[in-house]
């Protein structure tokens, strides 16, 4: 079975067992969980209930279903990603700036790397169409968030560019990344870096600096 660099080394998360379980506590015990089964595809709210020992219905007041704790799973990726850049960050070239901002989104999965790449596999299962609408719309967000987080700023035509070029580049990465077993998944990181390289080549004048 291949595993990752990362994931060999994610500590092991104790299962919460008070009846007033958070939000957090339940997405870290199904995360433990479920990369002990190694199958999200058949992870159940019953087995998280039982590993929390508590009821299905206390782990439903957060999560009505496995799709909402993947979602969880994802938001919290967002949030590193959108951790405000320092002075020197924001001093980097728009360019570098983009490489640094999006990366943060992969490096926040990895210690799960496997089991992400399980939970977007899920969603995009041929009978769970009902989830590739959201799914659009939470791509759509996230490069919005991230071409703004990078100090792109224009609008008009030149943001339409800018938005379906970045859709581009996180999407080949994306996929790279989720077959990625190299160390860190450091071919996707070089993957991302060339298609960035790319853009930037073909379409200098959106990586001027805007952030001025």
């Amino acid at each position: 079975m291949d595993t990752t660099m990362n994931e060999s080394n994610t500590p092991k998360t104790t299962p919460p067992t008070s009846s007033e379980l958070t939000a957090d506590q339940i997405l870290d015990a199904a995360l433990d969980l479920a990369q002990q089964q190694d199958n999200w595809y058949d992870f159940n709210l019953t087995d998280l209930a039982n590993h929390c020992d508590t009821s299905i219905n206390a782990i439903r007041q957060h999560y009505p279903d496995t799709n909402a704790i993947a979602n969880a799973w994802f938001a919290r990726a967002l949030e590193a990603m959108l951790v405000e850049l320092d002075d020197e960050m924001q001093s980097l070239p728009v360019k570098s700036r983009l490489e640094l901002i999006v990366w943060r989104w992969f490096e926040a999965l990895a210690p799960y790397h496997r089991l992400s790449a399980q939970m977007l596999g899920a969603k995009l299962h041929p009978p769970h169409v009902h989830h590739w609408v959201p799914m659009i719309f939470d791509l759509s967000q996230l490069v919005q968030l991230w071409r703004d987080a990078a100090g792109l700023h224009t609008g008009g035509r030149r943001r339409q560019i800018e938005e379906i070029v970045l859709t581009s580049i996180f999407v080949r990465t994306l996929c790279s990344w989720c077959r990625d077993n190299s160390a860190e998944q450091s071919n996707s990181h070089a993957k991302l870096l060339e298609l960035l390289d790319k853009a930037d080549r073909a379409s200098s004048f959106w990586f001027h600096d805007q952030a001025a």
